[in-house]
């Protein structure tokens, strides 16, 4: 079978989350013999932070005859115009780069690679394919979706609506986004398929003693996505009664203001020899293996990475339940604690997990067996007969 992964964004040095499926996906997809091609599109050369297997041909449909193909100064301030009173039309202008620039070379590599199937990465990928390059019943497409679909009906172009409409099959990492699909496509075909969650042979010791006890905080230091922030003030008002508690942010930085802004917070709160910033890392394990709770203060995810291999390693997790699809991996005092989103109700949460090492141990266990749902190979084979079957039934017509 020979797949094309459509994905035009960013892999070069990304750390996230988007990134790391596309590269598992692709490698995956390459050792069961599949003959795998990946289309993407960055601003930069150099490595790509998840490696890809040598047996997967990549294309950046950035570089084209060996000129990098630059967003043009005058789209960039038209699109941060736009981006002041919406966000819907700041991504048109992104998605009128693309059509000029990206499709024609993209339309070239597919038509030499004759791929079975497409695997788009987004929906504005899909209306790429399905608009500009006019692929609508001549190669099947899946969309993928990495977050909650109803942000589609919020924030995304008109074609990149049509095009989730028109794709053969969605696919959506949890039942209550399929239920979102369901109701704003009553005719489209939606498939969940969760992503994969690492499945780790030790569990983490929450019994044993230490000098230090640890909480944990993996992700980007994003202001309005991640929140960082609320840890550190729901840390401060917990701090004095917990002096053998300490935190650790891990991830990358995507704002200078805004890391020095958390900085001077922990500093205000003296709490500098208590709360880390540790980077980045490719050692998660090693990261979850010094760990005691996993704070999770996101505003919105797809899925949850992080949190989910935190979960299979045995660490509690708390969470902010502010996020459609979050009770689909957590449910309340059984593999994790939810709280509101706002400092005074995660001190809590905090204070109920630090006082009791049973209730820490008991929803960490909890939280590493709901996770064995997600293991490679299940995922893998649902992929893989998604695939098959789209295919076949296309050649059926």
């Amino acid at each position: 079978m020979k797949i094309l992964l459509v994905n035009t964004t960013k892999m070069v040095d990304d750390s996230g989350g988007l990134a790391k499926v596309t590269a598992a996906f692709a490698n995956e997809m390459q050792a069961r013999g599949h003959t795998v091609t990946l289309i993407y599109a960055d601003e930069k050369e150099g490595e790509f932070f998840y490696p890809i297997d040598k047996g997967v041909t990549c294309y950046d449909a950035r570089l084209q005859r060996g000129k990098r193909i630059k967003f043009p100064l005058s789209l960039r301030l038209k699109r941060e115009f736009f981006r002041l009173f919406s966000k819907q039309k700041s991504r048109t202008v992104n998605n009128s780069f693309y059509t000029k620039y990206i499709c024609p070379y993209m339309g070239q590599i597919i038509a030499s690679n004759k791929p079975d199937v497409i695997v788009s990465f987004t929906p504005g990928d899909t209306s790429f394919l399905i608009f500009d390059l006019k692929l609508k019943n001549k190669i099947p497409i899946i969309t993928m979706s990495h977050g909650d679909p109803a942000d589609y009906f919020k924030f995304y172009p008109k074609l990149s609506l049509d095009a989730v409409k028109q794709t053969d099959v969605n696919q959506v990492l949890l039942p209550s986004f399929k239920q979102v699909l369901i109701d704003n496509i009553p005719n489209g075909k939606v498939v969940v398929i969760g992503n994969v969650v690492q499945q780790f042979e030790i569990a983490v010791d929450l019994k044993q003693k230490k000098p230090k006890y640890k909480i944990l905080f993996i992700g980007r230091l994003s202001k309005e996505h991640k929140r960082p922030h609320l840890l550190i003030e729901a840390f401060s008002k917990v701090a004095r009664d917990y002096p053998d508690w300490i935190v650790e942010f891990w991830g990358a930085d995507e704002n200078k203001a805004y890391k020095t802004q958390l900085e001077f917070m922990v500093k205000q709160a003296n709490l500098s020899d208590r709360v880390f910033f540790k980077g980045v890392t490719k050692d998660i394990e090693s990261v979850l293996n010094t760990g005691d709770i996993y704070a999770m203060m996101s505003a919105m995810e797809g899925f949850g990475l992080s949190m989910a291999e935190a979960m299979s390693k045995g660490l509690p997790v708390i969470a902010c339940n502010s996020w459609n699809g979050l009770t689909d991996l957590v449910q309340n005092n059984y593999n994790g604690i939810l709280v509101q989103d706002d400092s005074q109700s995660i001190a809590e949460g905090l204070k109920s997990l630090m006082d009791d090492v049973e209730m820490r141990d008991k929803i960490g266990n909890a939280a590493r067996e709901s996770m064995k749902r997600f293991e490679a190979k299940t995922i893998w084979n649902q992929w893989d007969k998604l695939l098959k079957d789209i295919i076949k039934s296309e050649n059926n017509l």
